[in-house]
This record gives C-alpha cells, sequence and structure tokens, in this order.
C-alpha cells in the first residue's frame, strides 16, 4: 500500500493553528505558545522520550566507580537538573547563546567510554568524578571559545567522519548493557543465570513489542515502558530493592561539588576535549537537520548560538555534579513526527527535567530498576546508536575507494580497546586515559584519515568500489573505462 503524502510543513498546515491565539499566527511556529495543557503534555512527552537516555550515562560511570544506591541517586538526579539547565539555554537563549530551536539537551553518550576508562586509569576511585568534571569543565570553557570558527570547519567533519564516530560510540557502550544483563554483582555465584539472562531477554522483548504493535506517544516511550514492565516481572525474584525510593527525600538540592572539587589531569581533559569536538559535530548535524524539519533553517549563525549552549551547559553542568550536555537525536524524531514546533514546548520539558531533579523520590525511582532490566533495554538504546551511525555511514559515499579505507580503519582502531581491554598496557597510565577510549580513537583516526585521503593533496573521487575487497586490477580497471568514455 503505497504511503499518504505528507502534508507540507507551513504554518498554514499547522495542525495547533486552531489552538494558537490570534496574536500568535503571525510568528514562526517555532516562536508560537500553545495552551498550557497542551503545552505540558506535549513537553512531558519529549522527556519521556529522552529520559532513560539522560540517566543511563550516570548509571553506567556511577555503578563504575561504586558509588552506593543513595549516592547513584544524587548523581541521576543531578544529570536530570543540569539537561533542564542545559535545555533552557537552548530552547530560551540568552544573547548570542542558543539555536532558540526545539532542542532537548542532556548528557551525551560520546562521553561515557572516555569516562569509563578516566575511572579505570584512576589510582583512587574517589578521585575520578572530581577528575571527570575538572575535564569537562575545561573541555566546555574551550568549545564555547572554539564555536564562533567551528561553525566554520564542518566541512572537516562530513558523513564518513560523524557516522563512523557515532557507530563507535552505540559499538562501545554494548558490552555495558551486557554486563548489566548479567546481573549486578559480577563476583556474586548467580551473575549471568539463566534467570537474570531471561529477565533481560523478557524486557527487550517487551520493547520490540511495543515498538511493533504500537503507535504515537506509547511507540515514543517504549523504552521507559519496558523499563517498568520488566521490573513489574522481576519483583516476584526479589531483584527490585525499593530501600533508595523509601530513603529518599521529597525535595533536595544538587549541592555544588558534592563529590569533592574538581581536578584537573592533563590526559583526562585531552580525551574530554575530543569527546567535545564530537559533541558539537553532532549538535551541528543536529541543528542542520532539525533546522529543515521546523522550517527555519540553521545558518552559520545559528549553529554558532547552538554550540555556546551545548558548551556553556556542559562547563556549567560539573558544578552541579552534572556530565557534557548535547542536543538529543531522537527528539529531533519526535518533533518530526507530532509536527509540534514550538521551542517552548520544549522548554516546558527542561523544567520538567529541573523539577525531577530537585525530587531525590522522582530520581530514585531508576534505581529501583534492576541491573537485567537495564540490560535489556540497554541493547536497544544502545544499539539504537550504533544503528544511528550506520544510517549516516550510508550517505557518506562508500563507493569511494578512499571512504571505505577510512571507515574500515577508524572503526579497527575504536573496536580495539573493546576487544582487547589489555592492548595498550605498556603505555603510560595517563595515555591510556585516551586511548582506552575506542571513540577518542576512533574519531582521531577518522579525522586524520579524511585529511589524508580527501583533502591533503587532493582528491581522487574517481577511484571507486563496488565491495570493500574488490581488487586493485578491477579498480584500474574502472578508471581506465571511465577515462574511454565519450566527453
Amino acid at each position: 500500500m503505497a504511503a499518504a503524502p505528507q502534508t507540507p510543513l507551513t504554518p498554514d498546515a499547522d495542525p495547533d493553528a486552531d489552538s494558537v491565539p490570534e496574536g500568535d499566527r503571525t510568528r514562526h511556529p517555532v516562536d508560537e505558545t500553545l495552551p498550557p495543557v497542551k503545552m505540558l503534555t506535549s513537553g512531558l512527552q519529549h522527556v519521556a522520550a529522552m529520559y532513560a537516555g539522560v540517566v543511563a550515562p550516570p548509571l553506567i560511570v556511577g555503578a563504575a566507580v561504586g558509588l552506593s544506591a543513595t549516592e547513584l541517586t544524587f548523581l541521576t538526579g543531578a544529570s536530570l537538573f543540569t539537561a533542564g539547565l542545559a535545555t533552557f539555554l537552548q530552547t530560551l537563549g540568552v544573547w548570542r547563546i542558543g539555536a532558540r530551536l526545539p532542542f532537548v539537551n542532556g548528557v551525551t553518550f560520546a562521553g561515557v567510554a572516555p569516562m569509563l576508562a578516566i575511572v579505570d586509569t584512576t589510582r583512587d576511585r574517589a578521585d575520578a568524578l572530581p577528575v571527570i568534571f575538572g575535564a569537562i569543565i575545561v573541555a566546555g570553557l574551550l568549545g564555547f571559545l572554539a564555536a564562533p570558527w567551528f561553525s566554520r570547519l564542518v566541512r572537516f567533519f562530513p558523513p564518513v567522519v560523524t557516522g563512523t564516530v557515532i557507530t563507535l560510540i552505540g559499538v562501545s557502550l554494548l558490552p555495558v548493557a551486557f554486563g548489566w544483563a548479567q546481573g549486578p554483582d559480577p563476583k556474586a555465584g548467580d551473575y549471568g543465570s539463566a534467570a537474570y539472562l531471561s529477565l533481560a531477554g523478557l524486557t527487550l522483548v517487551v520493547v520490540l513489542l511495543l515498538r511493533r504493535f504500537t503507535r504515537g506517544f506509547l511507540k515514543q516511550i517504549a523504552v521507559l515502558v519496558g523499563l517498568v514492565i520488566g521490573t513489574l516481572l522481576a519483583l516476584p525474584f526479589g531483584a527490585a530493592d525499593f530501600g533508595p525510593v523509601r530513603e529518599a527525600g521529597l525535595v533536595g538540592f544538587p549541592n555544588p561539588f558534592h563529590f569533592g572539587a574538581p581536578q584537573f589531569a592533563a590526559a583526562a581533559i585531552v580525551s574530554m576535549c575530543v569527546v567535545m569536538l564530537v559533541s558539537m559535530t553532532e549538535s551541528t548535524a543536529d541543528m542542520l537537520a532539525l533546522g529543515e524539519i521546523v522550517d527555519r533553517p540553521a545558518d552559520e549563525r545559528t549553529i554558532a548560538a547552538g554550540l555556546r549552549a551545548d558548551t556553556l551547559g556542559s562547563a556549567l553542568s560539573p558544578l552541579f555534579n552534572g556530565f557534557m550536555c548535547s542536543a538529543f537525536a531522537q527528539n529531533i524524531g519526535l518533533v518530526a513526527m507530532t509536527r509540534i514546533r514550538s521551542r517552548f514546548v520544549v522548554a516546558c520539558g527542561g523544567g520538567f527535567l529541573v523539577l525531577m531533579g530537585l525530587s531525590p523520590v522522582a530520581a530514585s525511582l531508576i534505581s529501583v530498576v534492576p541491573r537485567p532490566v537495564l540490560g535489556g533495554a540497554g541493547i536497544v538504546l544502545f544499539g539504537s546508536v550504533a544503528a544511528s551511525g550506520i544510517q549516516t555511514l550510508v550517505k557518506a559515499g562508500l563507493e569511494k575507494d578512499n571512504n571505505v579505507l577510512i571507515v574500515a580503519v577508524s572503526l579497527a582502531v575504536g573496536i580495539i580497546p573493546i576487544t582487547k581491554p589489555d592492548f595498550y598496557h605498556a603505555f603510560p597510565s595517563t595515555a591510556q586515559i585516551i586511548l582506552d577510549s575506542g571513540i577518542s580513537t576512533g574519531c582521531v583516526a577518522a579525522v586524520v584519515l579524511n585529511l589524508v585521503f580527501n583533502h591533503i593533496g587532493g582528491n581522487r573521487d574517481d577511484d571507486t568500489v563496488t565491495a570493500p575487497m574488490e581488487p586493485v586490477g578491477e579498480i584500474s580497471g574502472t578508471r581506465a573505462a571511465k577515462a574511454a568514455r565519450p566527453r
């Protein structure tokens, strides 16, 4: 059956036009305000779509550091709070800060693997979070200063680079989901038991069924619903712990530098600067995509303002014990699906995030979810990130021999720490912080190889392949055939 033609995204065709006050109809849909009830429910839908993505990074890093359930709840609440502040910066804007588009900001997945590498190479794990926070502050401030120039350098980060990096982000995080699926304690006798793996598998099936057979809002929050159902299934086995919820207060505040004053380690700073580069690249691509969706194309000035919001939000987040922030691509899909383009709706979602961050009880709910349940949902969540990278690579021109080599070598370099964790054991510990992050090394490799093959010394675009392992003779034959064509 052929798909029905879509209605053009014009103000006259806006499905919300009848509900917009008469005085607002001259505004661009991005700047419109909706009736209060619709504003609140639409904002809550944005939170639901990205909630799992916001709480996953603090759960991963907090567990690696060895935080207690109470401290893990605090770290999760801090991430929600800082995500809300970053969303305010991006949607409402201050001065030349903020794209003023319907962007939701939250903790970026790109920083998880490098932060885990920092944790693993920090002698005293009690210092790991201060070291991470110090590196994020420096990376955020440098990114803020570089934003105007970076908006002009996008040509050095084509899809062949960004697609490779996004793919590596997902692949690097999948082992975390697999570890969750095996249970909460690697030293326990039941770690990896059939019961835990079954619970993870059931959660995965629930999420897949919801994505396949539901529509609209319920489909968008399939991961969140899967976490709830998985937790309910775990109750008879005593796998869910409600202790953190009982101990959490109704109201709280993420007091500054709760885990200690930031520490500044050179290797950690370099690693997080690479992550900031990746994050700025992703945000630029997201702004370009969203600008087309809402019919307000993002120009160089808009991109620079959006990058300032991302980087300033990241620099301020560690003050309240949060991590690096970036635009959430899944919410761009939500804007396209609902055609509700108002940035004030997303700002309302940011308000919900702040309120949740100020309520330890709300933040503690995620700590009730058993690790195997998180593992089942994480397979979808992290796998989707990798799939997003593959989608980007499809647009990267992989019929070009140069691009095939860039992707092949960069992926291989980035996967080394995943498949062979002790590969760089002979290097100094400071160097291992960078080398043990497949995202960082893969990104550097992709950027350098792209410069070498596609910029320096001319671009050999005529070198095409029909398969990655195509013999050189066939490539030469292809060139000869092209040369023989009449012009």
